[in-house]
């Protein structure tokens, strides 16, 4: 059975050389992506705290606002923190896997360790279960497993799409030696996607090192809280260091990426 994420591969963007995926937390942001030239996005909401599974509504909507025109990953992660996971967790994660297929999404982004750092594979063959016939990205726990290459091939066993990694360290320009190794050491048999800290400014210089073709960004720019009443110190929002001002995804810094 082909996979519902593997429409991508008949996106008019998908043949160019370098290939954008935005993170995204509402519709709007994916109308954004669509119109920057993106080929999928990654939905999640708490975006400050590394992410967290968005809403069905949420989800529902971004697969419209994306009008066939891009993929629509979905973020599996039940709760901020580490990625060791209880027996109620992954009853969640699986439950919103399912969720997701029903709500339209073309893929979701999973990921599980065990105790020690190694990829917990029960847990993960059990979402891969749950997800069949969807794109399945692993995400960025693979960048506090303890032997990467080890659970690269892990990863690759469980029938996973993409790997998103900033190569085990906090951007993914600073991890391009390790995540060069990675693309080497796939070959082809999965698609190592660099992110955390991509930016038009050093998307070049990644994809020469690394030898990448595909980039995960939040492509976004300051615009105009909305709200007269926006109070930082309350604890509400995201924190932007320009008073007023919040953080969205912009079309612009979406095609400055992918140009």
């Amino acid at each position: 059975m082909k996979k519902k994420g593997k429409k991508d591969y008949f996106c008019a963007n998908f043949w160019k050389m370098r290939k954008i995926e935005v993170c995204c937390i509402s519709a709007n942001d994916v109308l954004e992506a669509r119109k920057g030239g993106a080929i999928r996005v990654e939905l999640c909401t708490a975006i400050s705290s590394g992410g967290v599974t968005p809403s069905f509504g949420l989800v529902r909507n971004a697969v419209q606002a994306a009008g066939g025109e891009l993929l629509v990953n979905v973020l599996v992660r039940p709760r901020e923190g580490g990625f060791c996971y209880n027996e109620s967790e992954i009853r969640t994660m699986i439950d919103d896997i399912r969720a997701c297929s029903d709500a339209g999404a073309d893929g979701v982004v999973i990921g599980a360790l065990t105790p020690d750092g190694d990829i917990d594979m029960e847990a993960c063959r059990r979402m891969m279960d749950a997800a069949s016939g969807m794109n399945v990205t692993f995400h960025r726990a693979f960048d506090v497993c303890r032997e990467p290459e080890k659970a690269l091939e892990q990863i690759i066993e469980l029938g996973c799409d993409h790997l998103l990694t900033s190569g085990q360290r906090p951007s993914a320009l600073e991890g391009s030696a390790l995540i060069a190794e990675l693309v080497r050491q796939a070959a082809g048999r999965i698609t190592i996607m660099p992110g955390s800290g991509i930016n038009p400014g050093n998307i070049a210089e990644i994809e020469s090192v690394t030898s990448a073709s595909e980039f995960h960004s939040t492509a976004r720019d300051l615009v105009p809280d909305s709200s007269l009443r926006h109070v930082p110190e309350l604890g509400f929002d995201e924190v932007s260091k320009v008073p007023g001002m919040v953080l969205r995804t912009s079309s612009e810094i979406v095609r400055s990426l992918v140009d």
